[in-house]
């Protein structure tokens, strides 16, 4: 304040002295007082440090500037790939904050390569390494074998693989900092991680927003398959499984892409990959929005001969002003308004200028810019005929290299040779078997009871419900618990932990690791330890990773064969088809049951709510040449407390992991009217203790005023006295809490092991979760 107005008034023993710069500083004598000079060092020291701090305030922001500067380039260079950046803002800060980003792109083997799949492409995959990138090709071997591609023989697939990596060696990509991922080894060597995504992304996407990224045009919903819901979810997980920063694909994949940065919203990720969508070349015809293989006049292929190259183009549809076109079936094909749809202009803008330093010679005008040449056409000054010469020269001259390299190279001459005799149909077997998971459960008759999918909530008339299938069944008894379906539609949270939980506190030991004390019984087989020593326990993920190729080949071949309508007439009737996760539970079920069935009869034991599933199930074995299996249906008798639509599922529902308390409360709610023996949830209990618990009896205590107690050995006799009312509800509901709780005694011993209290936490955080989010 004040005191920055004071004169100056040297201090006692200070004395005036040259500076460096010139002036004069007062420096203090020798005899100065030892505080006078320490508070004068500590000032000049003060002085020191701001300096300082500014010097490298300046320098930081003259660093900060080159840097920007430095990645500035780099920005522009890989913006320039795509038709579209979603976003510009998270592309710019990827390239200044991780200089060694991954981009990646995928494809199909199927046997051609196109001139924007083999040179516009190696364009957009040189600037991308360019700018520090390293580029991943997604090798979707596995995904042409699923498609019958090459007669689903792998080696062939794999061939054809291999003969477009060396189109793009040829032509000039630039292969130091790309990198190529073949599908099957990927996803065979790390199913689990891969899988475990793909369902994932299925439980937190809804069925309308998968159906965004379908490109299927005057079709009903209904009549899009499961497996064209797959295919999407499975695009997505590819971008997570590679880790890669920017999706670099066309603009026809835009869709799928985008879903995956939805998914990040859903799921709380921060980090969203970038979406660079690049330009789809125009067919050679009027009115197609892309090429296309299955056309061989739409486009120029990387092996056409130079003769069919120039009259391809000189054919080509090539207008100089906008004209009327039918609508095509491709929408979305392109992000940037073009009114010529000219095919010709769309070849020398991006495959021809998109190159560095190119020049486009037209007689002996030379063209510096794409702009200036499309002027000059559009206004009449540059002739159709000429430009189409042109344009055929140049692009022979770009495929010269190519032809040369497929005819002097002798790898490269047998890998053409090969790919293009089974392109004509030779050498090409067609599988005649389809193909399923090989479960080792021997050759005899199964009987399959598929355990409920997983809550929060482990009610006893569930396990009750698998109990009374198990006791039903003839043949070699089959428990299959859905912990990978459970996942696809989001049950218990789609948390492995919960998930793995549930299924431990239904039977302990599951067959999942040794117990910490392997005398610790719980759930069925703490309930009938005899009938379940005989059960084989079968974890669907187990089964899975035993053979995933073959798995989920099967599942995507019953997703082809079932239409969406099919897929919610399998749903049980009070269930709404909703989330992309439940159509790939649904197909799922189908390959497990497949898998059951191979060579061998089963029967199914099914609830009413799962009877829908399993008929789809049966049809699908028998359209594949199997036996289609039994299906026979166990309903237990209803053993909620309250009437459907009365009270909350945790308060009307006796669950598994009850305390004596819980219990006491829920039977003194329940209700129970006297004479009513048309609904008397406690009368259902009694049944269900008798026939579960295996007991002897049931006793009523009465006082002997009341006329003492009443013992019942049969349920019928029981009823009786209800509905005559001589026996009261006041005495029948403490007299069967009673006994429920030295029933569950057994029960809750096994709930003081280690593992079942972590099963018991996982299940109660989730349910604390799930209260949370109603509020």
């Amino acid at each position: 304040g004040s005191s920055l107005l004071r004169p100056f008034r040297p201090a006692a023993g200070q004395r005036k002295v040259p500076g460096a710069s010139g002036g004069a500083v007062w420096r203090l004598e020798a005899s100065c007082g030892l505080a006078v000079a320490a508070t004068l060092r500590r000032a000049e020291s003060r002085r020191s440090r701001r300096l300082s701090q500014r010097a490298t305030a300046v320098e930081e922001v003259s660093t900060t500037a080159t840097e920007e500067s430095g990645s500035s380039w780099k920005y522009d260079l890989i913006r320039s790939v795509g038709e579209e950046c979603q976003t510009e803002a998270e592309l710019r800060k990827l390239v200044e904050k991780k200089p060694d980003f991954v981009c990646y792109d995928g494809f199909e083997p199927s046997g051609r390569m196109h001139i924007a799949q083999g040179v516009y492409k190696s364009v957009c995959v040189n600037k991308c390494t360019k700018a520090g990138g390293q580029f991943i090709f997604w090798v979707a071997d596995w995904f042409a074998l699923m498609n019958d591609k090459m007669g689903g023989d792998i080696e062939k697939i794999r061939t054809v693989g291999k003969y477009l990596i060396e189109v793009w060696k040829v032509i000039g990509m630039d292969m130091s900092k790309v990198k190529f991922l073949w599908s099957s080894d990927e996803i065979s060597r790390r199913a689990e991680e891969y899988w475990g995504q793909a369902l994932d992304i299925g439980s937190r996407t809804t069925l309308a927003r998968v159906k965004k990224c379908c490109q299927i045009m005057g079709r009903g919903e209904d009549s899009l398959t499961a497996a064209q819901i797959l295919y999407p979810l499975m695009q997505c997980t590819d971008i997570f499984f590679l880790k890669a920063d920017i999706c670099q694909l066309g603009v026809d994949q835009r869709k799928v892409n985008m879903l995956a940065r939805d998914y990040c919203d859903a799921a709380g990720r921060k980090l969203k990959p970038v979406i660079l969508s690049h330009h789809m070349l125009y067919g050679l015809k009027k009115g197609q929005a892309k090429m296309s293989k299955s056309d061989p006049d739409s486009a120029i292929f990387m092996e056409d001969a130079a003769e069919d190259v120039t009259r391809k183009i000189l054919n080509a549809y090539c207008p100089s002003a906008p004209e009327d076109q039918e609508a095509t079936s491709q929408e979305g094909m392109s992000l940037v308004e073009d009114a010529l749809k000219n095919p010709c202009l769309d070849y020398i803008q991006y495959t021809l200028f998109s190159r560095e330093d190119f020049r486009f010679q037209v007689g002996e005008q030379v063209y510096e810019s794409f702009q200036d040449l499309k002027d000059d056409f559009v206004q009449g000054k540059l002739e159709e005929a000429l430009l189409k010469e042109s344009l055929a020269n140049e692009v022979n001259s770009l495929l010269e290299p190519v032809r040369r390299h497929f005819e002097e190279d002798a790898e490269a001459k047998e890998l053409l040779e090969k790919v293009s005799a089974w392109r004509r149909g030779e050498d090409i077997v067609i599988k005649s078997f389809p193909t399923h998971l090989g479960l080792d459960l021997g050759a005899e008759a199964l009987a399959v009871v598929f355990a409920p999918l997983p809550s929060e909530l482990l009610r006893l008339s569930d396990v009750f419900q698998v109990l009374e299938s198990l006791r039903s069944a003839e043949g070699k008894r089959v428990l299959w618990l859905q912990d990978w379906s459970a996942k696809a539609v989001g049950a218990a949270g789609g948390s492995v932990d919960c998930v793995k939980g549930f299924y431990q506190l239904l039977l302990w030991p599951s067959n999942t690791g040794c117990p910490t004390d392997s005398d610790v019984k719980h759930g069925l087989n703490a309930l009938d330890p005899e009938l379940m020593s005989e059960v084989t326990v079968q974890w669907q993920g187990e089964a899975i990773l035993s053979g995933p190729s073959d798995y989920w080949t099967s599942v995507i071949n019953a997703g082809r064969q079932c239409s969406l309508e099919a897929i919610r007439g399998a749903l049980a009737a009070d269930e709404e088809l909703e989330i992309a996760g439940q159509v790939v539970a649904t197909i799922m079920h189908l390959g497990d049951v497949l898998a059951l069935v191979g060579g061998r009869e089963v029967v199914l034991y099914a609830t009413s709510r799962q009877r829908n599933m399993h008929d789809l199930a049966a049809k699908h074995a028998e359209a594949c040449g199997f036996a289609a299996p039994e299906i026979q249906v166990v309903d237990a008798t209803s053993l909620r407390l309250q009437a459907d639509g009365e009270g909350l599922e945790v308060d009307t529902q006796i669950l598994l992991t009850d305390s004596e308390m819980d219990i006491n409360r829920k039977f003194k709610k329940a209700f129970c009217e006297p004479g009513n023996v048309d609904f008397c949830p406690p009368v259902n209990w009694v049944q269900a203790l008798l026939t579960n618990f295996q007991l002897k009896d049931f006793v009523v205590s009465r006082k002997e005023q009341n006329g003492g107690d009443l013992r019942y050995d049969d349920l019928q006799k029981l009823r009786e006295d209800f509905g005559a009312e001589v026996l009261h509800p006041g005495d029948l509901k403490p007299s069967l809490a009673k006994t429920m709780n030295s029933a569950m005694a057994k029960l809750r011993e096994g709930l003081k092991s280690k593992d079942l209290k972590t099963a018991q936490k996982k299940l109660a955080n989730y349910a604390k979760s799930l209260k949370k989010k109603q509020k």
